[in-house]
């Protein structure tokens, strides 16, 4: 209709175009009124025509339009039934499952009911048989407390402490039988697990013997140090096999590893390093290797010097390189290089003194513990190792049975043995020798005194030998025999149980006799 509208007004300014040129040419008005009026109809009628076309093709769109929102909406329709059919059938499929629970439910109900009942039936049988057998409990105490003569507590108590005594009494006799067979029969043995475990543990001393301090000018050459990424704290770990901890401690980096030789390498690798400032993985692998080679031929230096100086002369070279790796090994904080020079030295003076070889006492001495620096590690005892080492470079027997037996791991042929053995004693056992912090060692020494004195009829304790024996004095008019055997026992026991100690400790309780235990 828009469009009808525009192009009537459109023909209506045509038609007064038309007749303003008309009137300028003197036509005649109702000539062109007449020719106007048909080409307005023939315009309507072409109009009405074309609306008729616009409006048939709008109905055919809107039936298509509805069509499709009719399929539309059937398929929404299908859908929902078919969701809800399913779900009926699930209901359904649950409504089942719950009545065959339910059955079930009450079947099991009725059987707790069954049993119910039966259980109270037979309570009520153990409660009148239990009430029968009071009473005649309590028949047979009063008979057998009127032939005594005494009430159930008071027997009861006295026979508590009798047996109490008696016990005791047989328990530490028993120990004791125990502890003598065992000496007799596994001497041997338990003097090889001691050794083996004071050597190859010794769990007190782990931390000053597996770290060594790096110090440093200043924490700006730890950042160097670790490289980017971290990449030259790698190589230097990968190539010296020891652990690099760089933390907040000020101007110190610590080097950890349980092999002393490979931490020297890498405290000399690192000290050159830091002094060049050239540090970068190529340079840490080639610095290594060449403190590696310096390090070994420190290693044989120090050991020709250590025979020239002992006057030990024919060593095989192989062992002589191995003297010269205790200078890096220490045991409970004692240079084993400086360990193995004493030994030699206070056997020789036993030798002479004896009228033996001094020189192959000194000898066996130096080589006594050279089973504690192999360059593997089988799992030997050092003395057994220590003993193939020196047969197979060809030292005498005599050297490589006192080696062997030091430590009893075989039988002593010889009479350098023992004295190699004593000598080994001497040296590591005495006060002082053997290194502990000075702190902790005061502390387990008093720790030990108030142990023992807490002890009643206990007068006095001495801990001595370094903390290696303890000695308990008692009142000997408060103390019997037996039970100054006993004190000794239970302190063992508490020292035992209570604290930690390198080796052993010896209790001696002293009165008119000695009772002797160990803390093992």
């Amino acid at each position: 209709m828009t469009l009808l509208a525009i192009n009537t007004f459109n023909i209506m300014t045509v038609v007064a175009a038309l007749v303003a040129l008309l009137a300028g040419f003197g036509l005649s008005f109702v000539l062109w009124n007449k020719i106007l009026k048909s080409k307005r109809q023939k315009m309507i009628a072409e109009a009405e025509a074309e609306a008729e076309v616009i409006r048939k093709e709008k109905i055919i769109q809107a039936k298509e339009r509805f069509l499709q929102l009719k399929s539309e909406h059937e398929k929404v329709i299908n859908e929902k039934n078919s969701k809800i059919a399913q779900a009926e059938n699930r209901i359904k499929q649950k409504e089942l499952s719950l009545n065959q629970k339910f059955e079930e439910l009450q079947r099991s109900k009725n059987e707790v009911e069954a049993i119910r009942e039966n259980l109270s039936v037979q309570m009520e049988l153990l409660e009148k048989r239990s009430e029968e057998l009071e009473k005649l409990h309590r028949q047979q105490v009063e008979k057998l407390e009127v032939i005594s003569g005494l009430s159930a507590g008071e027997a009861r108590s006295q026979l508590v402490e009798s047996l109490k005594e008696e016990a005791k009494s047989q328990a530490i006799a028993y120990i004791n039988e125990i502890m003598d067979e065992a000496k007799m029969t596994a001497n041997k043995e338990a003097k090889r697990i001691v050794v083996q475990t004071i050597q190859r543990v010794a769990t007190e001393q782990a931390i000053e013997n597996a770290v060594t301090v790096f110090h440093i000018e200043s924490d700006e050459i730890k950042g160097r140090i670790i490289g980017r990424e971290g990449r030259n704290i790698r190589a230097l770990e990968a190539a010296t096999g020891i652990e690099i901890i760089v933390d907040d401690t000020p101007e110190a980096i610590v080097l950890s590893g349980f092999d002393p030789v490979r931490r020297e390498i890498a405290r000399l690798a690192l000290h050159q390093l830091v002094t060049d400032g050239r540090i970068h993985p190529a340079r840490i692998e080639e610095i290594v290797e060449k403190t590696r080679k310096q390090v070994e031929d420190e290693i044989l230096e120090i050991g020709k010097r250590t025979a020239i100086d002992l006057g030990i002369h024919g060593l095989h070279p192989e062992l002589v390189r191995l003297v010269g790796k205790m200078k890096y090994r220490s045991s409970y904080g004692q240079n084993l290089l400086m360990h193995s020079r004493e030994v030699a030295n206070l056997s020789a003076i036993m030798a002479a003194e004896l009228g033996l070889n001094p020189k192959l006492a000194k000898r066996a001495g130096l080589l006594h513990d050279i089973g504690k620096v192999p360059d593997d590690e089988p799992e030997l005892p050092h003395a057994i190792l220590g003993m193939k080492l020196a047969e197979r470079y060809k030292e005498k027997p005599e050297i490589v049975n006192a080696i062997g037996s030091h430590h009893d791991e075989t039988e002593m042929t010889t009479l350098i043995a023992p004295i190699v053995q004593v000598c080994d004693a001497i040296s590591g056992a005495r006060p002082g020798a053997r290194r502990e912090v000075v702190e902790s060692y005061i502390k387990r020494l008093k720790e030990l005194e108030s142990v023992a004195l807490s002890y009643p009829g206990v007068t006095k304790t001495y801990a001595i030998q370094a903390g290696r024996e303890l000695r308990v004095i008692v009142g000997a008019e408060k103390t019997t025999d037996k039970d100054a055997e006993k004190l000794s026992y239970e302190i063992a026991r508490k020292i035992q149980n209570d604290m930690t100690y390198p080796g052993q400790i010896k209790i001696t309780v002293i009165r008119e006799t000695r009772a002797v235990s160990y803390a093992k």
